[in-house]
């Protein structure tokens, strides 16, 4: 297989006619930067003719399943995949993943964030490249809070939060309190709860892999998630997730959302939110520490062992993630539209800069968002908003749904937690971790 740097890079043609009308299938997530994404097509056809794409756009839950279950069989469904920081250094330990390597210099890769390279890592070797990341932060409704005579410090507390959230709930204005997460899934409610849990200074497991679930950490942070949701929240919360609470947000339906730092551009767009000029951005809340509080993520883009097309999806992953696409974004969809959280020269970038207010924010939460320091108290694993252990999907998808039942009212919080407890010390013994 030639180098990546035969390829002519950005705007040029594709060097070599033997990629002539290959169709590359592309799996992804329905989240707003990789609908623009599927938006921008033409201009990689147009500059690559030989290669054309197919799109396969999925709610978060559905790709995680699907693109787990095409990899561990060896299928070949897809060229390429989007996957994230949890997935990319398991796959690339278990050679499921083609290796990042040969980039043209014009990709420039140490332009790509430290941290954000280091997650979708494997002893040393790439696996994935990011097309955003992410951190998590507060957004809030400065306009509700002023009237109120509310101030939001850069660093606000759970316990804030809490009083906000009273005070500004008022539903028969169409206004809840708090949105948060609720639909059940590692990768869903599990993301932000594994966060609040950090915070109120808990953890999964101890250093002895023995699971942490009925710890007194554990139900205050479940406790004070279950109290926020149920009295301060939108109905049907067990249903919401991201993209759900992105839109309530955008339609100033909620006084606060605390999520992934990539909302911001959405949320401060005109075109898209209807509150833009009314969002204020701080940092994600802290309660007994600050370890773990906010998460690190990058949803990125990877080519399975399985695909037999790796040359024309190298091309379309490289073009993807370029500094080149960022610069063709903020010229064609608005700067605050740009892929944030990727690149050192975007936040160097005046135009980003400006038309950006939660950037400093941003880049401050990824930079300190630290995967080896996730908790108060040591653990033997890696990852902010999850384990990083290949058992963590089943583990963390079952435990979402025992706290889905305890914010219905289907079982109390001591008993959903007890029960979760058990169903994670039954996995991780199958699995060899516990005796």
């Amino acid at each position: 297989m030639r180098s990546w740097k035969s390829w002519i890079f950005g705007v040029g043609v594709l060097a070599s006619a033997a990629l002539a009308q290959t169709t590359i299938t592309i799996a992804t997530v329905n989240n707003p930067d990789m609908i623009t994404m599927q938006k921008l097509t033409p201009e990689f056809e147009k500059a690559n003719p030989g290669i054309r794409l197919n799109w396969v756009v999925l709610p978060e839950n559905e790709l995680r399943q699907k693109v787990t279950t095409d990899i561990a069989t060896n299928a070949g469904s897809y060229d390429v995949l989007t996957i994230g920081t949890y997935e990319a250094p398991i796959w690339g330990k278990n050679g499921w993943l083609v290796e990042m390597s040969g980039l043209p210099a014009s990709y420039d890769l140490e332009d790509v964030l430290k941290p954000v390279r280091a997650g979708l890592s494997y002893q040393g070797k790439l696996y994935a490249l990011p097309f955003y990341a992410e951190s998590s932060m507060l957004y809030y409704r400065k306009d509700l809070f002023a009237a109120k005579k509310l101030t939001v410090p850069a660093q606000p507390t759970w316990a804030q939060a809490v009083e906000w959230a009273k005070q500004l709930h008022n539903p028969g204005a169409g206004v809840y309190g708090i949105c948060l997460r609720g639909l059940p899934g590692w990768g869903e409610n599990m993301a932000f709860l594994s966060t609040l849990v950090n915070t109120h200074g808990g953890r999964w497991f101890d250093e002895n892999w023995r699971p942490q679930l009925t710890s007194p950490e554990w139900k205050r942070a479940i406790g004070q998630y279950v109290e926020l949701v149920t009295k301060y929240g939108p109905p049907g919360v067990t249903g919401n997730g991201f993209t759900e609470n992105l839109t309530l947000m955008s339609e100033g339906k909620c006084a606060m959302w605390i999520d992934a730092t990539v909302a911001a551009g959405h949320l401060a767009n005109p075109k898209t939110s209807k509150v833009a000029d009314k969002i204020g951005f701080a940092k994600s809340p802290v309660a007994v520490t600050p370890n773990g509080s906010h998460w690190l993520w990058s949803w990125a883009l990877a080519i399975p062992k399985s695909s037999k097309k790796a040359e024309a999806a190298k091309a379309f992953v490289a073009w993807a993630t370029s500094k080149e696409y960022v610069e063709l974004v903020g010229r064609t969809q608005g700067w605050v539209s740009a892929p944030p959280g990727t690149r050192y020269s975007t936040y160097n970038n005046p135009n980003y800069q400006k038309a950006a207010p939660f950037a400093k924010v941003v880049l401050e939460s990824i930079n300190s968002a630290d995967p080896a320091k996730p908790t108060l108290k040591p653990v033997p694993y890696t990852g902010v908003q999850f384990v990083g252990i290949p058992e963590f999907q089943a583990i963390g998808t079952q435990v979402g749904q025992f706290i889905a039942g305890i914010v219905t009212g289907r079982t109390s919080l001591d008993a959903g937690l007890a029960q979760a407890q058990a169903a994670v010390e039954k996995l991780m013994k199958e699995a060899g971790y516990l005796k």
